[in-house]
């Protein structure tokens, strides 16, 4: 008996008709594809995208070159040299990310205790030549200028959270 009911199956193209049932069954209802350059889906504060350093309000950097993100990263995507300054404090010489090794996780973020090296909500951006995937000192800080606004505020929701 099964014999019989597995060739009428297979003549008949079962698995065939009952595609075309599901794709008639979901034909006439409501579309949730997004047309993606024009309209932008939501995104949480806490998206982890593109990597700044942040300033203080008077101007001064605030990576004290601690190296606890440097030492935290999982993926050994960050590189980090330091010398000491005449007034005696630390700062770096050197804060290199690079993004084809980064698996974006956050730990650098948590890791910061001055609340430097933070992780934007910048998810469109792209490399065309040689090196770009390196993220220097001053592309980072230079990210950080630019969003320091949504950054400051994604701080302030974040803490709200906490």
């Amino acid at each position: 008996m099964t014999a019989i009911r597995d060739f009428l199956r297979t003549f008949l193209l079962w698995e065939l008709l009952l595609g075309l049932k599901l794709t008639g069954r979901n034909l006439f209802r409501r579309k949730v594809t997004i047309q993606y350059p024009e309209e932008k889906a939501p995104q949480s504060p806490r998206f982890r995208g593109l990597h700044a350093l942040r300033r203080y309000p008077n101007g001064e950097e605030r990576c004290i070159a601690c190296k606890l993100c440097e030492a935290v990263c999982p993926a050994l995507a960050i590189t980090i040299e330091s010398e000491e300054r005449e007034d005696g404090q630390r700062r770096t010489t050197r804060y290199d990310i690079d993004l084809f090794k980064c698996i974006y996780c956050g730990f650098c973020e948590e890791s910061c205790p001055v609340d430097s090296i933070v992780e934007t909500r910048i998810h469109e951006y792209h490399m065309e030549n040689r090196g770009e995937n390196i993220m220097t000192k001053d592309r980072l800080l230079a990210v950080g200028d630019q969003y320091e606004k949504q950054l400051a505020a994604d701080r302030a929701a974040d803490a709200r959270y906490r």
